[in-house]
């Protein structure tokens, strides 16, 4: 057997725990399915003296993480600190330049920085594995990146984000708000007190733009993608989505187009039947599309300390068995730059709820200006709303009534649509804003 592969550990929170636990608790199985000893010799937090339920006399102690990512105990290091820039990125760059292999479950300093780290791996011949960044325990960077390669990937899309995955499950069965939601998760531990980067869509955004490049060739574009958070769908939404044979999901979705590569994160409304639309709770999923394989979907918990340490460890035994693969899948040298479709050509079906005045010749002036774009109906439904809305005129205030009129449109572009909803908008029958969600033919 090989002499042991030392691990330098940066970052002792819930993942970071985790991990070192299995490492010592499985050392021996590890070591044989390795082929080679597995052995954590030095870590690095910013308290030494917080009690994290394991004995760490036994490990190097480092309070610089850069430090201990260039010293000569360590031959692997793994990077659990979090965080596109500071001392995350400090670390992995000065352990790169030291010829240490890098294992990093930090998708947000791979969507900003990946392309040059990619780059400055290679130079130094180490390898960045990150298996753990995406979807966390489910295998989806090694499926892409090793699993796939005979495969032209057409398009990947998926449930990146648990926090909204919970969300939008909780709304659809139990008919609640999206704050009423949001509270619970937060109590539950399943949203930060800060739930913005979640639910805005910013986390699945970061995840997306790894997946895309790995799937595509192209360098990693994280800015370039459409975005949309959940904030504003409603438990009416949910139920005409119901009614209409579709379940709403956060999807980030990248495919190929005539304009460019299209990433878009956004609420999508998906068939019930589809197996997207099955993923519930906290779980997450990555649908890969592949002229070879056709279309598989990969399920399991997208974050949580243990699911996320199962990809480290992951990542680790790959170095240890002598496994090296470009961080991006091929060389750096010869991704792509990346060309962004143009989202206002994105086509498809789409679901409109607009709020209007409960006026004779609306609902015509709706069908006509839908007309005037070219925009096929699906359906057309008017609702009576459960609520009225006070509306002032010059001479008094009183309340008024209001109608939710709901639209599913065949495929058409988003050019159309939303030309179609600011000229329905000027015409001054809508009360509240137009809420669209795009549907995804799955």
């Amino acid at each position: 057997m090989s002499d042991p592969l030392k691990l330098g550990l940066a970052g002792l929170g819930t993942v970071g725990i985790s991990a070192l636990k299995r490492l010592v608790s499985m050392e021996n199985e590890l070591a044989i399915k390795s082929s080679r000893a597995l052995r954590v010799e030095a870590i690095s937090a910013k308290n030494k003296n917080k009690d994290r339920g394991i004995d760490l006399t036994g490990f190097d102690w480092f309070t610089d993480p850069v430090e201990m990512a260039t010293s000569d105990k360590i031959d692997v290091f793994v990077e659990l600190i979090g965080g596109d820039s500071g001392p995350a990125e400090d670390a992995v760059r000065a352990a790169i330049k030291a010829g240490k292999h890098v294992i990093t479950a930090n998708k947000a300093l791979l969507a900003k920085h990946g392309n040059e780290l990619a780059k400055l791996a290679e130079e130094h011949n180490v390898s960045i594995n990150f298996e753990a960044a995406v979807a966390g325990g489910i295998p989806v960077i090694k499926a892409i990146r090793e699993g796939l390669t005979s495969n032209n990937i057409t398009r990947v899309y998926g449930i990146l984000n648990g926090t909204c995955n919970y969300i939008l499950t909780r709304m659809e069965d139990e008919g609640l708000s999206f704050e009423e939601c949001l509270k619970d998760a937060q109590r539950l531990g399943y949203a930060e007190a800060d739930p913005t980067f979640d639910v805005e869509g910013n986390d699945t955004a970061h995840k997306l733009a790894i997946l895309t490049s790995l799937a595509f060739g192209h360098e990693i574009e994280a800015d370039s993608i459409f975005l949309e958070g959940i904030t504003t769908i409603t438990p009416a939404d949910i139920a005409a989505a119901e009614e209409l044979g579709y379940r709403i999901k956060l999807l980030g979705v990248a495919q190929k187009t005539d304009t460019g590569i299209e990433q878009r994160v956004h609420p999508t409304m998906v068939p019930q039947d589809s197996a997207i639309a099955q993923i519930d709770g906290v779980t997450n999923a990555v649908a890969i599309e592949g002229d070879a394989i056709g279309s598989i979907t990969l399920s399991g918990p997208g974050a949580g300390g243990e699911a996320t340490a199962s990809a480290v460890i992951a990542d680790i035994v790959d170095i240890a068995r002598g496994l090296e693969v470009k961080p991006l899948g091929r060389p750096a040298s010869v991704l792509e730059p990346y060309k962004r479709a143009r989202m206002r050509a994105h086509e498809g079906g789409y679901y409109i709820r607009l709020k209007v005045s409960d006026e004779p010749g609306v609902f015509a002036s709706i069908a006509n200006r839908m007309a005037e774009q070219s925009i096929s109906l699906e359906s057309i439904v008017q609702r009576k709303a459960k609520y009225k809305v006070e509306q002032k005129s010059e001479t008094n205030s009183k309340d008024k009534n209001h109608q939710d009129v709901v639209l599913i449109t065949y495929e058409t572009t988003e050019l159309a649509i939303r030309t179609a909803i600011e000229t329905i908008v000027s015409d001054g029958h809508v009360v509240a804003s137009p809420q669209v969600i795009r549907i995804e033919r799955l």
